[in-house]
């Protein structure tokens, strides 16, 4: 299972000797503050900060952030306890999006490499989601196609780790509230717009990594 702790270690490679022990820690790309006077603001068009007539709150706006020296460009990290989303950019610089994360016991934390990518997909409740809670699920068993009242939204990014469907989805939502919580079944849900712009960024066969506390 992937950590914020082992991330900050397997990293701390990209660092000079220096900048090791607490100051490779102060400096994790999953702590830093938004500093968007650093960067052009005309270099990359960044999704609106409305979803609908939804108004998102600025701590999960699509933004420009620093990140830690070393990460691969196309990159994915989630990092759950803070519900955001970061796509690494060149430069050390990530696009940072506000995600919602699995309910308690139900979060995925891991490695998984995207190898499916679907505009408007279908959805089909798992077994043990269906368990879990019949009367939500049970009626979708046999699957539910994909449109605007469809729950996996505009798009979705597919976690496989090998040739083995995780069943854990980035995808849309038709809850934007439910952005900067845990609320999932597992999957890590974006607001529309976010999701839109991701999917339009991401290749095939970029690696994702997402980190328990």
């Amino acid at each position: 299972m992937l950590t914020r702790r082992h991330f900050i270690a397997t990293s701390a490679f990209a660092l000079s000797a220096a900048a090791t022990g607490p100051i490779a820690a102060q400096t994790a790309p999953l702590q830093l503050d938004v500093l968007p006077e650093q960067v052009d603001p005309t270099a990359i068009t960044l999704p609106p900060t409305v979803e609908g007539n939804y108004v998102i709150p600025e701590r999960y706006q699509a933004r420009i952030v620093p990140v830690m020296p070393g990460l691969n460009p196309n990159e994915i990290h989630i990092v759950s306890h803070s519900y955001h989303l970061y796509f690494i950019l060149p430069n050390d610089m990530a696009i940072r999006y506000g995600v919602a994360v699995g309910q308690q016991g139900l979060g995925w934390a891991g490695q998984a490499t995207i190898a499916r990518k679907v505009e408007w997909p279908s959805w089909t409740p798992t077994q043990e989601m269906i368990e879990r809670n019949p009367d939500a699920y049970a009626q979708y068993a046999d699957g539910m196609p994909g449109g605007p009242s469809n729950p996996l939204g505009a798009r979705a990014l597919y976690f496989f780790q090998g040739t083995t469907d995780t069943a854990i989805r980035v995808h849309g939502t038709t809850s934007p509230r439910s952005i900067g919580s845990s609320a999932s079944n597992g999957c890590f849900r974006m607001y529309n717009s976010h999701v839109i712009d991701l999917y339009n960024r991401v290749p095939l066969g970029t690696r994702a990594f997402a980190y328990t506390a």
